[in-house]
């Protein structure tokens, strides 16, 4: 969530390219591999040099984190636990044939 976060205060981020943190920050996020320290130096230096790309960048943020709302988060979860539910109350038979 600190990237979210910050995206809603209108922070510029810079953040891993690996599990879900690509989906979160889009295009209003920095995406850098975060075993490369070359990579990380490389992208904080253009943040920190380049005022325009850091504004911009900022407004992106504050406009992708309008699409993550915790009414959002709350009704997905709900949809998660009601598919557990459904998949819990299958035949054991029926769950075996669908994990093959």
């Amino acid at each position: 969530m600190p990237v979210l976060e910050a995206m809603a205060c209108g922070t510029p981020v810079l953040t891993s390219n690996t599990s879900a943190l690509p989906e979160v920050a889009g295009e209003a996020g920095v995406l850098v591999d975060p075993q490369s320290e070359a990579a990380i130096a490389e992208a904080l230096g253009h943040l920190l040099e380049d005022d325009r790309f850091r504004r911009e960048l900022g407004e992106r943020a504050l406009e992708r984190s309008r699409f993550f709302t915790w009414q959002q988060v709350a009704e997905q979860t709900v949809e998660v636990y009601r598919q557990v539910k459904a998949r819990d109350e299958q035949p054991a038979i029926s769950r075996q044939s669908s994990v093959d």
